[in-house]
């Protein structure tokens, strides 16, 4: 059984890779990948827990999508009212090492409001429409990404602190 679930796992990895070759859309193979991977570890185990397992493992991946498509609903809500473009016309950077200050400050403290998955599809979608480079939008979303974590986890910390008043 092992070696069965080693050889899907390693072709649908291979599939995966090879997305731009085939034509198809990675996710589509790692669905199939993940459909046989749980309909043969469900027919070859006698693991009579089976189906709570999968229960599971179906609830977190149930969890991440309803995450997401709350924090797409935001994103949308926010360019559809025209919220990136008046957010864009309110920073003002004199070149691009203060753009970047800027929106990594921006991300820092904006993530304590919201999550920072939320955090950073935001200003993402607000670095899409500032820079055309996408060399310079790599570079400027992992500052991103690191300044969101940074002010979640900030945030964490500082709410987790025992309070000095009793």
């Amino acid at each position: 059984m092992i070696t069965t679930l080693l050889i899907i796992f390693i072709v649908g990895y291979l599939l995966i890779a090879s997305e731009h070759v085939l034509g198809v859309n990675k996710a589509t193979f790692a669905l199939i990948m993940c459909a046989l991977l749980w309909a043969v570890y469900s027919l070859c185990s006698h693991d009579p827990n089976i189906s709570t397992e999968m229960v599971e493992a179906l609830g977190d991946t149930c969890e991440i999508v309803v995450f997401l498509i709350g924090a797409m609903t935001i994103v949308e809500l926010i360019d559809r009212y025209g919220g990136f473009k008046i957010l864009i016309d309110k920073i003002q950077a004199s070149n691009k090492r203060n753009l970047m200050w800027i929106l990594a400050f921006v991300a820092f403290f904006l993530s304590a409001v919201l999550d920072n998955m939320t955090t950073t599809i935001i200003m993402v979608m607000m670095l899409r429409r500032m820079l055309s480079d996408q060399k310079e939008r790599w570079t400027f979303a992992c500052i991103i990404v690191l300044a969101a974590n940074a002010g979640g986890a900030c945030l964490l910390s500082a709410t987790s602190l025992p309070s000095c008043y009793g």
